[in-house]
């Protein structure tokens, strides 16, 4: 059916492209004049929408079961722009539909944020989702922790398909035992791993926390990680486990690995008459990383890293998997809404790992929130500059003979990629 909301959004879209603004608006307009768009579009896919959400890497885990899927000959149709937002998928969808709008895909795969999620959701009802985690992320957006899970809750209660869940976090776990619809499957870690991804109980614990979740009984995963080296990695289904080398950097994203294999397995059919394994180990192998999540970028001819992060979790797990030692380092903390505005979880995490070679730059909209914080765990702070743009220029013109490191909150994360794209290669994300 021909719809005028279709060249109207497409024409909405090229005249923001061309005058700098956000990807997302024509998605807001089409919304607008045309809502049952994203329904009408999405239903006529044969393997219907797979839905990625939890706090902590959705855009990495989507690329991964992109690539997965694309590894086994399915075209895949997703918001690769990184918004989040329902517009955000109304808009990525304008780019690909025809004028009559019709979608050439066998299936979508789509990051959502938690919230959002549940407006997607009850439009478009998913065949399959994954949920990654619940932890302490923006608490000014979703309140209590609990909240984030009842959201995660919503968008299982929704899905006709399979539910991806991971064993090892317990609020997600006890997601299963309120569904009756879904088929369930686990992504796992293997029990040497447990202590490297703490739950947001077991980060908080201490006197006066409140108390833990109910820690569900541990089910069998359908894919478990269970050693995590300096360029592969081992994962273990299927009754064997095999070793595959990984471009991905950083144990929180060898982890969600396992959960891209479980979500792909379970779209493609974990027989072998179905799913090609080859294949998709050897996509899994190739995925490099989601632009600011531990992206590397080449400056002066050395590598610039670049590691998003947004809770205490993933700066924790950011600052283990991306050590200090030999790297310039440099912290951009800004506090805008897409970052959350309340910063009070910098006090969660630990920077001793960084008193050694200290900290060269520290910039953002809170950057002397974060260089007190700093200053408690006794790491050297060398320059504070609430500007990103200048202090950026000061940290690569002071060393300029040694790799460097960036971390970085997501506002903060998109203005040092718009600074870097100046001096050198950065992947443009449309």
């Amino acid at each position: 059916m021909f719809s005028f909301s279709i060249p109207l959004g497409k024409l909405v879209r090229r005249v923001t492209r061309l005058r700098g603004g956000g990807s997302a608006f024509p998605g807001l307009v089409v919304e607008k004049i045309d809502p049952g768009f994203m329904q009408r579009t999405l239903s006529t896919l044969p393997h219907g929408v797979a839905v990625v959400s939890g706090t902590n890497g959705k855009t990495t885990t989507t690329k991964m079961v992109v690539e997965l899927l694309e590894s086994q000959g399915l075209k895949v149709f997703t918001n690769r722009t990184g918004s989040n937002f329902t517009r955000g998928v109304a808009a990525a969808l304008l780019g690909e539909v025809d004028w009559r709008g019709r979608l050439d895909a066998d299936i979508a795969v789509l990051e959502l944020d938690e919230a959002h999620a549940v407006h997607f959701v009850n439009r478009v009802p998913p065949r399959y989702s994954l949920l990654l985690n619940v932890l302490r992320d923006q608490l000014d957006r979703f309140g209590e922790i609990d909240k984030t899970a009842q959201l995660l809750q919503q968008i299982a209660d929704k899905t006709t398909g399979t539910v991806v869940l991971n064993r090892e976090d317990p609020r997600v776990a006890r997601i299963a035992e309120t569904l009756h619809g879904p088929d369930v499957r686990y992504f796992g870690l293997d029990d040497s791993l447990l202590g490297t991804f703490p739950s947001d109980d077991e980060l908080r614990a201490g006197p006066g926390s409140p108390a833990p979740a109910t820690v569900p009984q541990r089910q069998t995963a359908d894919v478990v990680l269970r050693r995590v080296g300096a360029d592969d990695a081992d994962f273990e289904y299927d009754g064997a486990t095999v070793t595959t080398s990984m471009k991905l950097r950083g144990v929180y994203n060898i982890f969600n690995a396992a959960a891209a294999l479980v979500l792909a397995r379970s779209i493609c059919g974990s027989g072998a008459a179905t799913a090609d394994h080859t294949a998709l180990l050897n996509a899994l192998s190739k995925v490099a990383p989601a632009f600011g999540r531990g992206e590397s970028l080449v400056v002066d001819g050395l590598p610039l890293d670049l590691v998003l992060v947004k809770n205490p979790s993933g700066f924790r797990l950011g600052l283990k998997s991306f050590p200090s030692g030999g790297y310039a380092t440099m912290i951009a903390i800004n506090d805008n809404y897409a970052d959350g505005r309340d910063m009070s979880w910098l006090w969660d995490v630990d920077f001793d790992s960084l008193r050694k070679d200290g900290v060269d730059q520290v910039s953002g909209s809170r950057a002397y929130d974060m260089a007190l914080r700093l200053q408690y765990d006794d790491v050297a702070v060398r320059a504070v500059n609430t500007e990103i743009a200048p202090a950026l220029a000061t940290f690569i013109a002071g060393a300029k003979d040694k790799p460097k490191r960036v971390f970085c909150t997501y506002t903060a994360m998109l203005a040092i990629r718009r600074e870097l794209s100046k001096i050198t290669t950065v992947e443009v994300v449309s």
